[in-house]
């Protein structure tokens, strides 16, 4: 409930951008929300269910274009003086690059939590080098739901937004061509094993 996938497959690039919409009351939080080209479809879906202007958040779990590259763009069309960029610290290092204007929020300075108007807390898990080294995943315990950023991607060619029977292969692909290793991936995996989780929604799907 309050969720909102507001994402697409590129036929062209063949790779999943997978944003998401929390609705939380009169506020909302994006996540991930972008590249430039898909900048009008992710636009339109977010018009589609809130004006822009309730975004008052947008966490970026890493740097990369596709995950954050329309974040200039996102910025002039919310129009928020107050509006908040998430992320590692490492990470703002580099999307400060992108030309945002907005302030930003370090999650390892916060305690690894924000707190949204309600109340409702976000948790965020540091994932370092899984596959950049300030990458977070980001956890909504009123769901019990994480987006997992790029841990769970896949390489398939099918664009579909759920695992089907192919996916532990599909995802070995993925993490064979992108991830570090074993070492890196195992701590995350054993915390997120611990964790109440119900729902994982990975954030940047297939190539």
């Amino acid at each position: 409930p309050g969720i909102h996938w507001i994402g697409l497959f590129d036929n062209e690039s063949m790779l999943n951008s997978n944003p998401y919409l929390i609705v939380d009351g009169d506020e909302a939080v994006l996540i991930d929300p972008g590249s430039i080209p898909d900048f009008p479809v992710i636009m339109r879906k977010i018009i589609d269910v809130i004006s822009p202007d309730m975004i008052s958040t947008i966490i970026v779990a890493h740097q990369d274009p596709d995950v954050c590259g329309n974040l200039p763009v996102m910025e002039d069309v919310i129009h928020r003086d107050d509006l908040k960029i998430v992320a590692h610290s490492t990470t703002q290092r580099l999307i400060y690059h992108y030309g945002i204007k907005s302030s930003l929020y370090s999650v390892d300075e916060h305690d690894y939590v924000l707190e949204l108007k309600s109340g409702r807390e976000l948790q965020f898990i540091y994932t370092p080098y899984l596959h950049s080294p300030g990458a977070i995943a980001t956890y909504d315990p009123a769901t019990k739901s994480l987006f997992s950023s790029d841990i769970f991607g896949s390489l398939s060619k099918s664009g579909a937004l759920f695992a089907g029977k192919d996916f532990p292969h599909t995802m070995q692909k993925w993490h064979q061509s992108i991830m570090p290793g074993n070492a890196m991936l195992r701590p995350a995996m054993e915390r997120f094993r611990k964790m109440a989780i119900e729902r994982i929604l990975p954030q940047h799907g297939a190539l």
